[in-house]
C-alpha cells in the first residue's frame, strides 16, 4: 500500500466526487462505437477511481495507487444492480488500454457503461452521505 497518512479534507474530496459526477455525465453522452470503446472505458473507469481517492482523502489518506482507491469502493455497504468487484475489471481494461496497445470492442464499452449506471449513483450518494 502506497498511502500516506495526513489530515482529512472533505472540502477536497467533495471536489473530486463533483468532478467525477461531472466527468461521468459527459461520458455517458459520447457515442459508443469500436473508436470510441477504448476513451469511455478508460473515462469510466477514472471516475470511478476518483471516488475512491475521494473517500480516501475525506478519511485523511492519500494514497496515489490505483488498486487501493478501487479497493477502498469495495468497502461501501451499498446496494447496487451489479457487483461492485467488476469495477476492478474496468481497471484490468484500462491498464492494458493504456500499458498494452489492447483495442476494446464496442460491446467492452456497453459493458462498462453499464458497470457505470448500476453502480456509480449508489457508490456516489453513499460517499456524499459520509462526507456530511
Amino acid at each position: 500500500m502506497n498511502e500516506r497518512i495526513k489530515r482529512p479534507d472533505t472540502k477536497n474530496a467533495l471536489s473530486i466526487v463533483n468532478a467525477a459526477e461531472r466527468e461521468l455525465n459527459y461520458t455517458l453522452k459520447l457515442p459508443v462505437n469500436e473508436e470510441s470503446a477504448f476513451n469511455v472505458i478508460r473515462n469510466i473507469y477514472e471516475c470511478f477511481r476518483m471516488l475512491g481517492d475521494a473517500r480516501l482523502v475525506s478519511k485523511g489518506i492519500n494514497s496515489q495507487d490505483h488498486i487501493e482507491q478501487i479497493k477502498e469502493l469495495e468497502t461501501i455497504q451499498v446496494k447496487t444492480d451489479r457487483p461492485i468487484k467488476l469495477i476492478n475489471a474496468l481497471r484490468r481494461i484500462r491498464h492494458n488500454i493504456n500499458y498494452y496497445g489492447y483495442i476494446p470492442s464496442k460491446a467492452e464499452a456497453e459493458d462498462a457503461i453499464s458497470i457505470a449506471k448500476a453502480c456509480f449513483s449508489p457508490i456516489l450518494e453513499s460517499i456524499r452521505e459520509e462526507m456530511k
